[in-house]
C-alpha cells in the first residue's frame, strides 16, 4: 500500500459507512491509521473533528477532518487521483454513480448504530415479526435490490454489442468502483440479515448479476479485511438486542 501516514480513519468497525471507507481505502491501496471509537463515550477528537453530527465515519487528512461516507470517499479519489480511481473520468458517468450511491442510502438503510448504541435495523424484529410483516419488510428489500440488479445489467451492456453476453464483473467496469464501494459498505450486514432472518436477499433466481457481484466484491483481496464476517456481525447483533431487552425491562 502506499504510504499516507496522514490518514487516519475515526470509526467503528460494525458501521456500514465505516466499512465504506476503508473500501475506498483498500482498493486505493492507501496506507492510514484506524482509530477504534466508542459512541457511548466519544472521543475528544471526534467531537472535535465532526463538531455538528459527533458521528462516524471521519477521515483526517493532514489535520484536516472530512466526514460522511460518501464525501469522504469522494475526496479520496480526489486527493489521491493516481491511486486506482473510483468515480468515472466521464461527467455524466460521474453523476449517474453519484446517483446509484444516493439511492443505496435512501432505499437499502440496512443497519444504523445509534449515538446511545442502540441497534436500529429494518429487518430487526424480523426473527419475531409476523409472517406478513416479515414479508412485507423483506419485499422492500427485494424491491431495491432489483432496482440495482437493472442497473447493473445497465453496466455490463455498456458499450457491448447486442449479441455479446458477457456481464460486467463490477458496477465500475472491469474494475471495483464508487458504487461497488457504496453497496459494499453494507454487503456484511446484507449477508449477516440473511442468517437472522432466514431470507435469502441475494437470491441468484431473483437478482443473478448482483449475487454473482456479491461473491466477485467479497473474494477481492481489498475488501477482504474491511468487511466483518457475518459471524461477528450476528454476535454484535446478539448482544445489542439483549442490551435493549435489558434497557426495557
Amino acid at each position: 500500500m502506499a504510504r499516507c501516514h496522514e490518514l487516519k480513519l475515526l470509526g467503528t468497525w460494525m458501521s456500514p459507512y465505516v466499512i465504506r471507507v476503508r473500501l475506498a481505502l483498500s482498493l486505493k491501496a492507501l496506507s492510514y491509521e484506524y482509530v477504534e471509537q466508542d459512541i457511548r463515550d466519544k472521543s475528544e477528537l471526534l467531537v472535535v473533528s465532526n463538531p455538528v453530527h459527533k458521528k462516524v465515519p471521519v477521515l483526517i487528512h493532514a489535520g484536516k477532518p472530512v466526514c460522511e461516507s460518501q464525501i469522504i470517499v469522494q475526496y479520496l479519489d480526489e486527493a489521491f487521483a493516481g491511486a486506482a480511481r473510483l468515480l468515472p473520468s466521464d461527467p455524466y458517468e460521474r453523476a449517474v454513480a453519484r446517483f446509484w450511491a444516493a439511492y443505496i442510502d435512501d432505499e437499502l438503510v440496512i443497519m444504523e448504530v445509534c449515538d446511545e448504541m442502540q441497534f436500529a435495523s429494518r429487518f430487526r424484529a424480523m426473527g419475531e415479526a409476523k409472517e406478513e410483516e416479515k414479508a412485507e419488510a423483506a419485499e422492500k428489500v427485494f424491491d431495491a435490490l432489483e432496482t440495482l440488479e437493472e442497473a447493473m445489467k445497465a453496466c455490463s451492456s455498456k458499450g457491448k454489442k447486442e449479441e455479446e453476453e458477457a456481464a460486467a464483473a463490477f458496477f465500475g467496469g472491469d474494475s471495483a468502483g464508487y458504487v461497488d464501494v457504496a453497496l459494499g459498505g453494507f454487503l456484511g450486514w446484507l449477508k449477516a440479515t440473511e442468517a437472522l432472518s432466514g431470507v435469502s436477499f441475494l437470491d441468484g433466481a431473483r437478482t443473478p448479476l448482483l449475487a454473482a457481484w456479491a461473491a466477485r466484491f467479497a473474494a477481492l483481496d481489498a475488501t477482504k479485511e474491511a468487511i466483518p464476517s457475518v459471524e461477528r456481525l450476528c454476535e454484535f447483533h446478539a448482544a445489542m438486542s439483549a442490551a435493549a431487552e435489558v434497557a426495557g425491562n
